[in-house]
């Protein structure tokens, strides 16, 4: 059977190195701040930002929040990303996307300071995960992935790992700071020819391709690892990834379940480049 990744370990591991961070930051008189911004009552950003704020609370990070409705003009919510630029009692921004008009998205994310981008939404920061400079910070999730793995000691160097997704959340900054740990990647998509033969001949698998069960025992091989990043409502309105999971379970070497894999470290990353931010000072 399978080893099962779980996340809450990593994440409590981070969360405690992050609390001796925060602890430090205060004696010296800083106090570490997270914005964040949602527009709009969508169900999916409010359950984050209840996680978000709660690790943020335990480690002693301040949360500041601009809650604006989903209605709000582009001159609103540009106000409120320089009201965050300008302010320097706080460290790193969260603004949840996507939005309903993409131009104001745009604008935004070409607005907000690099040095207080905490989800890479400028183009700075996913600059700097392209180039392996340190601009910014890379995608929650995508650094969740890395911070699962590093956690449980997986090696990646020298190693194939198939990126199962090319989105630039998750599947080309992931498969960048894998190459930047020695990893030989390649990574796939809906139109790759041969997809499962590629994946079977991977020592890691990542899959973000947003398909409930879509990576099954024809991509599977033993002595794999699978960190599973989908987040899908199957047909029994069950919340589930994008690895058939008992499939899973009786082939590869390790899995990440979902949920409670790598949904359970993104918030944990979150806070820590808020730290990042703030020691930098």
């Amino acid at each position: 059977m399978a080893e099962i990744l779980k996340g809450l370990p990593a994440a409590s591991a981070i969360t405690e190195e992050l609390i001796t961070r925060c602890n430090s930051l205060k004696s010296k008189g800083i106090m570490p701040a997270l914005a964040m911004l949602r527009i709009g009552e969508n169900q999916s950003d409010i359950s984050y930002e209840t996680g978000a704020s709660k690790r943020c609370e335990k480690i002693g990070i301040n949360v500041k929040k601009y809650i604006l409705p989903k209605e709000s003009k582009k001159e609103k919510i540009l106000n409120v990303i320089n009201e965050i630029n300008n302010d320097k009692n706080i460290h790193g921004c969260l603004m949840f996307r996507p939005l309903e008009d993409k131009d104001t998205e745009l604008e935004a994310c070409r607005l907000l300071l690099p040095e207080k981008d905490s989800d890479c939404m400028t183009s700075e920061s996913l600059s700097g995960v392209f180039t392996g400079s340190d601009t910014g910070y890379p995608p929650c999730t995508a650094q969740a992935c890395m911070e699962l793995l590093k956690h449980y000691k997986i090696e990646f160097a020298g190693k194939n790992v198939a990126v199962i997704g090319r989105s630039l959340v998750i599947g080309r900054p992931v498969s960048m700071m894998l190459m930047k740990e020695n990893a030989t990647v390649t990574i796939c998509h809906s139109k790759t020819q041969n997809l499962p033969s590629i994946c079977r001949n991977a020592d890691i698998i990542i899959a973000a391709i947003g398909r409930a069960g879509f990576v099954d025992k024809n991509f599977m091989s033993p002595g794999q690892v699978i960190i599973d990043v989908g987040i899908n409502v199957n047909s029994e309105g069950k919340l589930c990834g994008d690895v058939n999971f008992s499939d899973a379970e009786g082939i590869v070497r390790a899995v990440t379940p979902v949920p409670g894999g790598v949904g359970a470290v993104t918030t944990a990353v979150l806070a820590k480049h808020v730290i990042e931010s703030a020691e930098k000072l």
